[in-house]
């Protein structure tokens, strides 16, 4: 009876994930991007007028917008070569700031690495045995290591992210070699699902054949850039 209920909660967890973190997303966008700037756009209306809740959600709303129009024009003018020059001389004065120029280099390649859209930064998912023999986990396969791991293992490594439960954001980078890796039908979304839920949703496998399992692991030399 407990683990038919453990297993409800998870499965009614992830149903209600996307809609709570979209209303998270929204709240957070009409507080702290809204607030601040319907201040600056609307501080000539009456204070008590703005403070009234329909006014005051409605300043929020169009301050967002507002401001999101403002990015997504940003983003238009960066094309140009003016913008680009501007654009590179911020970067350059952020760069020789002090502490703000080690979390601006690692927020922007986080942000580069994530944008690539010509391959995915998760390649597929794939089954190995961690921590322990004997043990099991779900990984992504990212890349293929490269340089000095892969000339002192002494064997065709390969990188895998092991996420961790329920929270994928945080995890283990493993550098595994590739005859000791499983790859899964299964795709990255549902792997995540997989995580996500505690292993509460696990995907539907029908193998179209039944030697899958035995298969050599064969990796196209994925590669991330940036």
């Amino acid at each position: 009876m407990l683990l038919k209920l453990r297993n409800a909660f998870f499965t009614g967890l992830v149903v209600i994930l996307p809609l709570g973190v979209t209303l998270f997303i929204l709240n957070f966008m009409l507080n702290k991007i809204g607030a601040p700037a319907g201040e600056l756009f609307f501080g000539f209306l009456d204070r008590d007028l703005r403070a009234q809740s329909p006014v005051s959600i409605v300043l929020r709303l169009v301050s967002t917008l507002v401001v999101l129009a403002l990015v997504t024009l940003l983003g238009l003018c960066s094309r140009f070569v003016i913008a680009k020059y501007f654009l590179i001389k911020v970067e350059k004065l952020l760069d020789r700031l002090p502490f703000i120029n080690a979390v601006y280099r690692t927020v922007k390649q986080i942000v580069d690495t994530f944008s690539k859209q010509k391959k995915a930064v998760f390649q597929e998912v794939v089954l190995l045995e961690y921590p322990r023999k004997g043990t099991y986990a779900i990984g992504f396969l990212t890349s293929v290591a490269q340089g000095e791991v892969q000339a002192k293992t002494g064997a065709e490594t390969v990188n895998v992210f092991v996420p961790t439960t329920p929270n994928p954001t945080s995890g283990f980078l493993l550098m595994v070699p590739l005859a000791e890796i499983t790859r899964m039908d299964m795709s990255v979304s549902d792997g995540m699902k997989l995580v996500i839920s505690g292993g509460a949703v696990v995907p539907p496998w029908h193998p179209l054949d039944e030697q899958a399992l035995a298969g050599p692991v064969v990796v196209e030399n994925p590669k991330l850039e940036g």
